[in-house]
């Protein structure tokens, strides 16, 4: 049998990202969470917290996190269905951690957050990171679940598809008469400055590789990791970018951004995979998440066209 009450305080302490932080959430003195996350430790024979600041898990140290918040999740729905069996205010509020990738953290996903928090209790945390690299963090134990664009079988996990996200190569009217007037040619790009999300965008470089527009020199580089200010910063002849249609349509629609080069689209499939043992408890929220792909993402294509 797992020690829940030391499970509780290494959750706290990973999520808060020290003793003390945690120690104030729980209500206890910090040498009750360090007593506690010792004494887990020595039970499990292995290190579960890497002090610093802030404290981090190790692999194991996530993976038992990841369990205590499936267990309270499944508490939660206990409760929900069955409320004589766990009276009110003996299951605390699960909290469900997921992995979005910016751009539909900042479109559709919304949609499934609201569907989803307006029929229950649960809370959410997100963090970003791009859809290549969310595969990963369901199978470190990181998060629950995450909006990935895998495909293939991820261990572990149930994997939902939500439909494909279209982007494009824009820029502003001014930045093209900068930077284009004699045509979008792999001379122009190498001296053209490019907005970069972060250090795991590769959309940008993938398209200039598809147009034969990469140069044995990388193009100046903008880095902005947010993806309001990309659009932003794009509209403001600060440089060009890959954006997602459901962005930007409306600027196109402008004029405010114009295409590049068109009909050079590229499109991501996106996927929702969600830890299988925790399917049960997930099922409201996968239907959500689905409901609001639906709405803003063009359909994925049949298996073999």
């Amino acid at each position: 049998m797992l020690d829940y009450a030391g499970l509780e305080a290494l959750a706290a302490v990973l999520r808060e990202g020290s003793f003390d932080r945690a120690a104030r959430k729980l209500h206890v003195t910090p040498s009750a969470i360090s007593q506690r996350v010792k004494q887990l430790e020595e039970r499990v024979g292995q290190v579960l917290v890497l002090r610093g600041q802030p404290c981090t898990g190790t692999d194991a140290g996530r993976r038992l996190v990841l369990h205590v918040e499936q267990v309270a999740l499944l508490e939660n729905e206990l409760r929900r269905h069955n409320p004589e069996l766990v009276p009110e205010g003996q299951v605390a509020r699960p909290t469900l951690k997921l992995a979005v990738n910016a751009d539909s953290l900042n479109s559709w996903f919304i949609d499934a957050m609201s569907g989803f928090t307006s029929t229950g209790n649960e809370l959410l945390d997100i963090s970003i990171d791009d859809q290549d690299h969310t595969a990963k963090r369901i199978k470190e134990g990181d998060v629950m679940a995450a909006v990935t664009a895998s495909s293939s079988h991820i261990t572990g996990c149930n994997t939902w598809p939500l439909g494909r996200m279209r982007y494009v190569a824009a820029a502003s009217p001014d930045f093209g008469a900068r930077y284009f007037a004699d045509g979008v040619s792999k001379e122009a790009m190498a001296i053209a400055p490019v907005l970069t999300y972060d250090r795991k965008d590769g959309m940008q470089d993938k398209w200039l590789q598809q147009q034969g527009l990469a140069s044995r020199t990388a193009p100046p580089r903008h880095w902005l990791p947010s993806a309001h200010a990309f659009v932003r910063a794009c509209e403001a002849s600060v440089g060009w970018g890959m954006h997602p249609t459901v962005l930007i349509q409306r600027y196109l629609d402008a004029g405010t951004l114009v295409e590049l080069r068109p009909d050079t689209d590229m499109v991501v499939d996106l996927y929702w995979a969600h830890a299988r043992n925790a399917q049960a408890g997930l099922e409201r929220l996968t239907q959500c998440v689905i409901a609001a792909a639906r709405n803003w993402l063009d359909p994925l294509p049949a298996a073999g066209e």
